[in-house]
C-alpha cells in the first residue's frame, strides 16, 4: 500500500507540473494540495512575534503627518526612507554589500519632474543557500500633499505593506539571532516610485544587486490592513495574485501554508487573466513576473479611501494586517528553507 501510494503523490505531481492550475475556479485547485509536503520546521514562535500593537505602533509613526505624504523625490520620501534605514539597523539586520541600505536612483531614470529618490534594502544571508533570494517587496512612497494642503498620508496604501516587511524582518532576525536563520537568503525590498509608475521596482530588476537568476521568488504587499465591499460580511480573506502564472509549486506552498497556520479565504477573483482591472501589472511584482521571476502579490482589494486623504490609520484592521502578515511570513519561511527552490512551470 506505501508503494502504491506514493506513485500515486508523483502521478498527482507531474499532472500538476504540466499545466497551470486553474485558480479561476471555485475549488482553487484543492484536490493537489495534498501533493506538497511542506519541508520547513514550524515557525510559529517567531511568526507570534508579529502583533497588532507592534502595527499600531510602527504606523502611526509611518503613516503620520511628518511624513508628508512620502512623495517621490521629495523630503517626506526622504524621511520615511530613513525610518526605515534606522529600523533595520537597530535590529542589526545590514544592507547589501555594495551599499549602504538605500539604492539610489538619479532624476534621468524618472520621466518628467521626478526628483532622484533610493530604494530601501536590507539582506539578511541565508545559512545553507546564501546565493538564492526570497525577496519581500513593497512600495514606501504615495502621494505627497495636495494643493489644499491635505496629506496622502496613505495608511493603508502602502503603510501596511511595509510595516508588514518590518514585522517579518523582526520574526526572521529573531530566528537568526537564536541560531534558526533561513537557508535561503530574504531580501528585504522597499520601492520608491510605485505611485509614479513602478520607477523603483523597474530600476532594481534592471540593475541588480544579486543576479536576477538567483531570485527565487518576489512575495509582494500592497494593501493589507482593510477590508474591501465585498468582504464587509466575510472579513477573513485576502486577494491572491499572480501565484499561479510562473510556478504552480509556488502557488500550492502559500495554499498549503494557509491551511495549516492561517485558514484565509484566499480568494483569486483578480487572478482571473481576463480582470478588468489588470492589478498583475499594476504593483512591484510584476517587474519581477516580466523577467520570470515567480511573484505572489497579497492585496486587500480597494476602498472608499483609496488614493484619498482619509486613508488614514483609524481605518486599519489590525487584527487583519497581523493575520495576512503571518502568512506571507509562513510562506516566506517555508520557501527559504526548503531543500529544493521552486520550479517554474516551463522547468517541469
Amino acid at each position: 500500500m506505501k508503494k502504491i501510494f506514493l506513485i500515486k503523490i508523483s502521478l498527482i505531481i507531474l499532472l500538476v507540473g504540466c499545466k497551470t492550475l486553474n485558480t479561476d475556479s471555485e475549488n482553487n485547485a484543492k484536490e493537489f494540495i495534498s501533493a506538497i509536503k511542506l519541508e520547513a520546521s514550524d515557525p510559529t514562535s517567531y511568526a507570534n512575534t508579529i502583533t497588532e500593537k507592534e502595527f499600531e505602533k510602527l504606523l502611526t509613526d509611518f503613516a503620520s503627518d511628518d511624513m508628508e505624504g512620502r512623495e517621490t523625490g521629495e523630503s517626506g520620501q526622504k524621511k520615511a526612507a530613513a525610518y526605515l534605514k534606522s529600523y533595520y539597523q537597530n535590529l542589526n539586520i545590514p544592507s547589501p554589500a555594495t551599499i549602504d541600505y538605500f539604492q539610489y536612483i538619479p532624476k534621468e531614470f524618472f520621466n518628467g519632474s521626478i526628483k532622484k529618490s533610493e530604494n530601501v534594502i536590507a539582506f539578511l544571508e541565508g545559512t545553507e543557500y546564501p546565493d538564492e533570494l526570497i525577496v519581500i517587496s513593497a512600495h514606501y512612497d504615495h502621494l505627497g500633499i495636495n494643493a489644499n494642503g491635505g496629506i496622502y498620508n496613505g495608511a493603508d496604501d502602502n503603510g501596511s505593506g511595509t510595516t508588514s516587511i518590518l514585522q517579518i524582518a523582526e520574526a526572521f532576525a529573531k530566528a537568526k539571532k537564536e541560531g534558526a536563520g533561513p537557508k535561503r537568503s530574504i531580501l528585504f525590498l522597499h520601492f520608491t516610485g510605485e505611485e509614479k509608475g513602478l520607477y523603483g521596482s523597474r530600476y532594481y530588476t534592471e540593475n541588480p544587486l544579486f543576479p536576477l537568476k538567483n531570485t527565487v521568488c518576489d512575495l509582494n504587499i500592497d494593501m493589507i490592513g482593510r477590508i474591501d465591499d465585498e468582504h464587509s460580511n466575510a472579513p477573513n480573506y485576502i486577494y491572491i495574485i499572480g501565484s499561479d502564472r510562473l510556478s504552480n509549486e509556488l502557488h500550492l506552498i502559500n495554499e498549503a501554508i494557509n491551511n495549516k497556520y492561517t485558514l484565509f479565504n484566499l480568494d483569486y477573483k483578480y487572478n482571473k487573466k481576463s480582470d478588468p482591472n489588470r492589478f498583475y501589472y499594476r504593483s512591484d511584482h510584476y517587474n519581477f513576473a516580466k523577467n520570470d521571476i515567480p511573484i505572489i502579490f497579497y492585496f486587500n482589494g480597494v476602498h472608499d479611501d483609496y488614493h484619498k486623504i482619509t486613508d488614514e490609520v483609524d481605518k486599519i484592521n489590525y487584527d487583519l494586517l497581523t493575520k495576512r502578515s503571518k502568512l506571507i511570513f509562513y510562506t516566506a519561511w517555508e520557501l527559504a528553507n526548503r531543500k529544493n527552490r521552486i520550479l517554474l512551470n516551463a522547468d517541469y
